[in-house]
């Protein structure tokens, strides 16, 4: 059977104040989630932005989301993992406050934060697939541990994958530290000793002990180490450094393979929207803004590889151009053919225009 795509158009310029309503009867009308059953566990994953960044969505649709669940008797919450790059989304405290100062408050969202992936992003699960490159990746635990799943993405360029939307969203937004790693690096981590202050953290909190303090600064033992990155996590001075070494193709395909992971065991109980306002030639974790399309609306699905071909398509349809030539030049429709090559999801699709509601 085709999946459905919804797409809500936006008409004017105030886009969040416009869409919240039309979704909020969308989710009625379908029965969107009717899947969530009473004291389902539902995490609603986003993005909070990075800071100076302003496209991620904004708290009044996920408001909605949140409504939706809890009129199933479901409990709602907002999740996000931390990042491998340094700033103040690499770990969870500085990660909360940042989104607090972006508008993510209970009182805005309806939901309370919990961090997918722990303190310091280590907290993970390993999921089995019938992958190419994979056959078990590591995925945040809140996410594995969750009865459902809403997949909230921003759809944008990326400088790694051409384009990031609801597959990025799962493979590298739901995996743990280790999982992004071993989507980005192909080498070990090393420790650059002018930065090294031997304090021992990494070595206390090293899985393999892998790292030992030799003279003034740690040395990492590579026949032991496994690159799980948490090293990376502890060391509070840069004193870490990876050699990120993949190429765009096998990067996406090594996305999609996590997003099979992040959405393992949740058969029929999966949503996934993108929202196709404020695009960008970067992603959310880029500071800046630089529009590359007019504001289009969201587009639902319970496909994320459909609601990412819908998506894109849509995008070229409305600027005349392709992603390549407006954001990066990546053949960024690889982690689409890499979907279908494995069976997961759909490229074909019904695209169903929903009005939307006028204030």
């Amino acid at each position: 059977m085709t999946p459905i795509v919804y797409w809500i158009p936006v008409t004017r310029e105030d886009a969040d104040a416009e869409l919240a309503p039309a979704l909020e009867k969308l989710l009625r009308e379908r029965g969107l989630l009717d899947f969530v059953s009473p004291r389902d566990m539902v995490p609603v994953k986003t993005h909070f932005g990075e800071e100076g960044t302003r496209g991620y969505v904004r708290p009044p649709c996920l408001a909605v989301l949140a409504a939706a669940v809890r009129r199933r008797e479901g409990v709602p919450f907002l999740t996000e993992t931390s990042t491998l790059y340094r700033g103040r989304r690499s770990h969870a405290v500085e990660h909360l406050e940042l989104a607090r100062e972006h508008g993510f408050t209970p009182e805005a969202t309806g939901m309370h934060i919990v961090m997918a992936d722990g303190l310091l992003g280590d907290e993970e699960v390993a999921v089995s697939i019938p992958g190419a490159h994979y056959q078990e990746v590591n995925i945040a635990a809140q996410i594995v541990k969750s009865q459902c799943l809403v997949l909230v993405s921003h759809f944008t360029g990326h400088i790694m994958s051409g384009f990031g939307a609801a597959l990025k969203n799962l493979g590298m937004g739901c995996a743990s530290r280790r999982g992004k790693l071993i989507q980005h690096s192909t080498a070990r981590p090393s420790v650059k000793a002018k930065k090294c202050t031997a304090c021992g953290e990494c070595v206390r909190w090293c899985p393999q002990d892998a790292i030992s303090i030799q003279g003034d600064h740690a040395v990492i033992d590579d026949s032991r180490c496994i690159g799980c990155g948490e090293c990376l996590a502890v060391c509070r001075f840069h004193a870490v450094n990876f050699n990120w070494k993949e190429t765009n193709t096998n990067l996406q395909e090594k996305i999609v393979e996590h997003a099979m992971g992040a959405v393992a065991g949740k058969t029929g109980r999966l949503l996934c929207l993108n929202f196709m306002t404020r695009i960008t030639r970067d992603c959310d974790c880029m500071a800046g803004y630089d529009p590359i399309a007019p504001d289009l609306g969201v587009l639902i699905s319970t496909d994320p590889v459909a609601l990412d071909a819908a998506s894109l398509d849509l995008f070229e349809e409305s600027t005349g151009k392709s992603i390549r030539q407006l954001a990066y030049d990546i053949p960024s429709r690889a982690q689409l053919d890499h979907a279908k090559k494995l069976g997961f999801g759909s490229m074909e699709y019904e695209l169903v225009k929903v009005k939307s509601e006028k204030r």
